[in-house]
């Protein structure tokens, strides 16, 4: 569920965790709330069949999903109004006192300290909210070193501990991102191509990132991109966003502690025709333009939460906090729902709407949180 995307709200958020039809007119009176019972109750139980069948047959089936290989997930995080707060003064009265836009030269001198702090506007072109900070001390060093350079075999120009805050566009928390490193210099060898700089690694994470480890850096964007301000201490940074500052990216590789997946069944992935809850089958195919539910693991955490390794709860519905899209033929499905199934503690249900563009035959479908992508899975189409 992406920024572009709503979660259906009241009655028919709730039809959705357990009916994926939900929103069908005239729900109301003895007879109809009956009706609507037996709908849920037959949602439920076959998907408990479909959850003691895939149990069961676990270790038969393991093969096939390990065949999947789960793609490299890499962040482009945009940040923006990026300044550097330097520690130009001893008067500590004067901290953050000046409401006016302060300017420093160039800052190169060893052992100098700043603070860069930044709003993320947006994480691999997708529109999101959040704050950078950055804690900096200047380290310039090189084999062949310049005056007041420490000497030393590989060249770097900082060290860093940088912390990334990601927020959905309308504010919810998704989570956050630690990194340590030095800047300047080459990337790691392995690192992805658009990693032009720097050698961070990636410490732990919270949230849709909780347990995450990896490597940071630069990226080549920057390099037609203003760089952070420099600016003095002195200067208050509740302006910072009417001063204005610099725009970078950062490129992060991610190794998640777990990914999203589709359930598996004997028969093939666990994805229903929303109108009777039937397994998607080449005997029964998906339509063009139908709503569909699958049943994934590895989502993350929801809202308004529950305790670790609690059950999710029916009544609040525990909606999945990160950005969940569903990617059929690499074109992002409408997702209407995604939210933990009640009485589990690491199963979800993902309403979506195939595009009416699909094509027939063999579709491939991938479910990626917090832009995290899960292994393809193979689902029939028809004519």
């Amino acid at each position: 569920m992406d920024d572009r995307e709503k979660e259906p709200s009241g009655s028919h958020r709730r039809r959705c965790l357990w009916d994926p039809r939900g929103g069908s007119a005239g729900y109301g009176g003895s007879m109809l709330r009956a009706r609507r019972t037996t709908r849920i109750e037959a949602a439920g139980n076959l998907l408990s069949r479909i959850f003691a069948l895939t149990a069961v047959s676990a270790v038969a089936y393991c093969q096939l999903a390990l065949a999947q290989t789960a793609p490299a997930t890499i962040l482009d995080i945009e940040v923006e109004n990026y300044v550097n707060y330097f520690n130009d003064v001893t008067d500590y009265s004067k901290l953050a006192t000046d409401p006016n836009k302060t300017t420093l030269p160039v800052r190169s001198r060893n052992w100098e300290q700043s603070v860069g702090v930044a709003d993320i506007v947006a994480v691999n072109g997708k529109s999101a909210k959040g704050v950078f900070t950055d804690r900096r001390i200047q380290y310039r060093r090189a084999s062949d070193p310049a005056a007041g350079q420490v000497i030393a075999d590989a060249a770097r120009s900082s060290m860093h501990h940088r912390y990334f805050e990601i927020l959905r566009p309308d504010g919810t928390p998704i989570g956050a991102i630690m990194t340590n490193g030095m800047g300047g210099g080459s990337p790691p060898p392995g690192a992805p191509l658009a990693m032009s700089d720097a050698e961070f690694i990636i410490t732990g994470g919270t949230g849709g990132f909780l347990g995450a480890r990896g490597q940071a850096g630069g990226s080549s964007a920057n390099d037609f991109l203003p760089d952070a301000r420099a600016a003095s201490m002195t200067e208050d940074p509740a302006n910072r966003r009417i001063h204005g500052g610099g725009r970078r990216h950062f490129t992060l590789q991610l190794i998640p502690l777990s990914r999203p997946e589709v359930v598996m069944a004997p028969t093939g992935p666990v994805v229903v025709h929303a109108n009777d809850f039937s397994l998607v089958t080449a005997a029964k195919p998906a339509k063009s333009g139908e709503i569909l539910s699958l049943i994934a693991t590895g989502l993350g955490p929801t809202r308004p939460g529950v305790d670790p390794g609690k059950p999710f709860t029916a009544g609040p519905s525990q909606i999945v906090s990160s950005p969940v899209e569903v990617i059929v033929n690499g074109t992002a499905a409408e997702v209407l729902y995604a939210g933990g199934y009640p009485g589990t503690t690491n199963t979800y249900q993902v309403n979506f709407r195939l595009s009416s563009g699909t094509t027939p035959g063999p579709a491939r479908l991938q479910v990626s949180a917090a832009w995290i992508a899960g292994p393809e899975v193979t689902i029939p189409v028809q004519q």
